[in-house]
């Protein structure tokens, strides 16, 4: 059973990220790559380190996303 579930993450995780490279907007491939970092804590979760899926969920989800997110706001439409 937990071969299906890190499996399946896994194979969400490569779908999304190819999903956020080959987006037009830069905003929805930010809001795509936030979604990766969340697939990351799954799997984190499941080897049983929940010490770093903490760590990758407030810093690599959270906090850098939301500093893309404000780069963009930023930038405006010069991008």
């Amino acid at each position: 059973m937990t071969g299906i579930i890190i499996l399946a993450t896994f194979m969400g995780i490569i779908i999304i990220a190819f999903a956020s490279i080959i987006q037009k907007k830069l905003a929805d491939s930010i809001i795509l790559f936030m979604g990766v970092g969340l697939g990351s804590v799954v799997l984190f979760f499941t080897f049983k380190a929940p010490d770093v899926a903490l760590t990758e969920a407030v810093i690599g989800a959270g906090i850098s996303s939301l500093i893309f997110l404000m780069a963009l706001k930023h930038l405006g439409e010069k991008v």
